[in-house]
Formats: C-alpha cells, structure tokens, sequence
C-alpha cells in the first residue's frame, strides 16, 4: 500500500508541474498575441495619422482608360480640392460625379497608400456626330435655343468644349445631324447604326422635318420619309442605285425619293418631273 500511495504521490506531483508550465507557455503565448495586436494597431493608427498619407497635386491621380481625353481635362473634372487627406476621399462620390458629367460613360475610383494617390480608371463616350440645333422658324437666329454638340452612339449630347482641350487626343466626327434631339433620341442608336454599315457614304442627316427624314450621301440627297422599320431597307435600295450618276447627270437630279422603297423615284430640277428608278 506504501507503494502504491508514493507512485501516485510521484505522479501527482509530476502532473502539478506539467499543468503549471502549459500554464507559462498559454499565458506566455497569450502576452505576445496582445503585444502583436496593440503593436499592430498602434502602427496602423500612427501610419493612418501620417501627414505624407495627403493627395497634395493632381499629378498623384493616375488616369487609365482614357483614349479621347486627356489625363489633366480628366483631373479638372475631379470634385476635389488640394491638398486632400487620401482617407476622407469617398472613391465612389467621385465616379458618381465623373459618370454624371457626359463626357464619361463609367469611372471606377480606387485609393493607392504607398505612395499615396488615387487610380481613376474610365470608359468614355466615343463621339460619332456633330449635333446641330434645327434652325428656328420664328427666330432672326438661323438656329434655336437648344444646344449643339457631339453625340455618341446612344444619343448622349456632349459639349463640343469637352474634347477641345490641345491635349485631347481626339479627332471629330465629320457626320452631321440636324434637327431637335428630343425628335430623334429614340431612334438615334438604331440610325446610326444603320447609316454607319451603309456601304453609301452619308454626310449629314437632316431630321427638321418629322415627316421627312433627309440624308445627305454621296449620291445626292436622298428623302426617307417618317422613319421607320423600313430605314436599312431603305438605305439598301439605296445602295443599288449607285450606278444612278453614270445615268443621269448629279446635276439634273433635286433628290432621290425612297419615301416607298417598293418604287424609288428621282425628282429632276429643271424638268421638275418624277421619275420612277429601276433599283433592281
């Protein structure tokens, strides 16, 4: 029994030991994961509090993405004001801004620390015609009060001011629209579409007249009618008269009719007489 009483005695005793030290080691180990993370905080607080952690010229903004505006017409766009702390920047009040300014279809804006700036990366509005007010019926003006521009392919109207910056490295669309933007918005991605794949040149489109849609191509100008459904037909009649100036001579020919595409005619000048044209 005296045995067995100082093996468990010599057992105890071992056991004591070995929970007091797994106790050093947890406590030992719990004291360094404290220092680690007051360390950590400490150093992200002191770093945050910085004063080089400051957008203090607009050359710390890298612009990517930008094909038809400069980096520096993009930066004068920018709600900001220097210097700026990078940290009370709202990266998405400023694509906000950017988007609503026309010359910008999307802007992602992301903030960079080391060394401190922003990366604004945007997608802009390609121009693809001049926009040219209707002229105005009861003005002295030969235009109205609505505002030109430039369009892009969906029919946003942008100031012609915008890609007139020296280092825009734009070049302007040479195809024109006359008329009210109100008229032919709904319609404009269609048309343009249309009119660009035309294998005929077209140089201006002129949409004054609801009733009477007239394009401006290279084999005269040509009346449409109302726009309709039946426009790239149209525009296809269109293309298989181009043996029409080898026929009649440009200048005895006012405008090619396709108001009824299943019989295209041509209206002479001095004859002043229609004349229905074989386009098949």
């Amino acid at each position: 029994m005296a045995n067995i009483a100082s093996v468990s005695q010599t057992q105890l005793t071992t056991r004591r030991k070995k929970l007091r030290r797994e106790r050093r080691v947890k406590s030992f180990q719990a004291l360094w994961r404290s220092l680690f993370v007051g360390g950590m905080a400490t150093s992200l607080v002191w770093a945050i509090t910085l004063p080089e952690w400051v957008i203090r010229q607009p050359e710390q903004i890298v612009i990517e993405g930008n094909h038809f505006l400069s980096a520096q017409a993009i930066r004068s766009l920018l709600p900001l004001s220097y210097p700026q702390s990078l940290l009370k920047v709202q990266p998405q009040a400023i694509a906000n801004s950017l988007e609503s300014q026309a010359p910008i279809a999307e802007a992602t804006v992301s903030r960079q620390l080391v060394p401190p700036g922003l990366t604004i990366q945007v997608k802009e509005r390609k121009p693809v015609a001049i926009a040219q007010a209707a002229a105005s019926k009861n003005a002295k003006s030969s235009h109205s009060n609505q505002p030109g521009g430039l369009l892009d392919e969906e029919g946003v109207l942008m100031p012609e001011s915008s890609y007139q910056s020296n280092s825009a490295n734009v070049e302007l669309p040479t195809l024109k629209v006359i008329g009210s933007s109100d008229q032919y918005r709904p319609y404009w991605s269609e048309v343009y579409q249309a009119v660009s794949h035309s294998p005929v040149k077209v140089f201006e489109i002129d949409w004054q007249d609801p009733a009477n849609l007239i394009l401006k191509t290279e084999l005269g100008n040509v009346h449409f009618g109302p726009y309709s459904s039946r426009f790239s037909e149209q525009l296809g009649i269109l293309d298989r008269m181009r043996e029409l100036p080898t026929r009649v001579s440009p200048s005895k020919i006012a405008y090619i009719n396709l108001k009824n595409p299943d019989f295209p005619a041509i209206q002479m000048t001095k004859e002043n007489v229609s004349v229905q044209s074989d386009a098949d």
